[in-house]
């Protein structure tokens, strides 16, 4: 919900630090994947309940992320592939956190990690799915133009989950309950990417018949 305002306010803030990769020779894939390595670190550390050493994990693992898609875009190097590698170890990287809180604290955190990630799937799929649906229809992207794949909004986007996760860290004692709470919000997210999603694609396919016809 928060992606699209939040995205065109930190991308000129990314740059100088972006310019002086370019002149170290740094490529994108390179950022993706330290700031997957990284960000893993952090499910041991929660596990082990050292929590702002995880938290320093997932700020700089959100930081390299947004660094490798400035950085392609710096050096013209965007590419479906480099699409496809972030998105596939950003998606990892948010079931890893609350796999990270289930084995700190199973008995009490358990079934609401589980449900968490159960959500988490949902988003993920149905944003994917309508990703290469679109990717078909050549549908426009204007409020995420600096993203390779087609975003389809939802009440919970990276924004949010980035916070969620911040959160836990900071609360730990409450993560059954923020987790039920966003999981929940998942929920509708999944309810309402399904739904516009397929209208959305109904009226493409729509058109196009009409096209054709014509």
């Amino acid at each position: 919900m928060l992606d699209k305002y939040i995205t065109p306010v930190i991308k000129p803030l990314l740059t100088p630090v972006v310019a002086l990769m370019h002149k170290r020779g740094i490529t994108p894939d390179q950022l993706t994947v330290a700031g997957f390595l990284i960000g893993l670190l952090a499910v041991p550390l929660i596990a082990y309940e050292m929590w702002y050493a995880a938290l320093t994990a997932i700020a700089l693992n959100r930081i390299l992320d947004g660094l490798d898609g400035a950085l392609a875009r710096h050096t013209n190097l965007s590419s479906s592939a480099g699409g496809f590698l972030d998105i596939t170890l950003d998606f990892l990287f948010y079931a890893a956190i609350p796999l990270g809180f289930i084995l700190a604290n199973p008995e009490q955190n358990a079934i609401a990690g589980s449900l968490l990630l159960a959500t988490f799937i949902g988003t993920g799929s149905s944003f994917l799915a309508f990703a290469i649906a679109a990717e078909k229809f050549k549908l426009e992207k204007p409020q995420f133009k600096y993203k390779s794949f087609y975003y389809l909004n939802g009440l919970t986007e990276g924004t949010e989950t980035i916070a969620l996760f911040i959160a836990f860290c900071i609360w730990p004692q409450h993560f059954a309950l923020m987790a039920s709470i966003f999981a929940t919000a998942c929920a509708i997210t999944i309810f309402t990417r399904i739904h516009g999603g397929y209208n959305t694609l109904k009226c493409q396919e729509a058109d196009e018949v009409k096209q054709t016809n014509e």
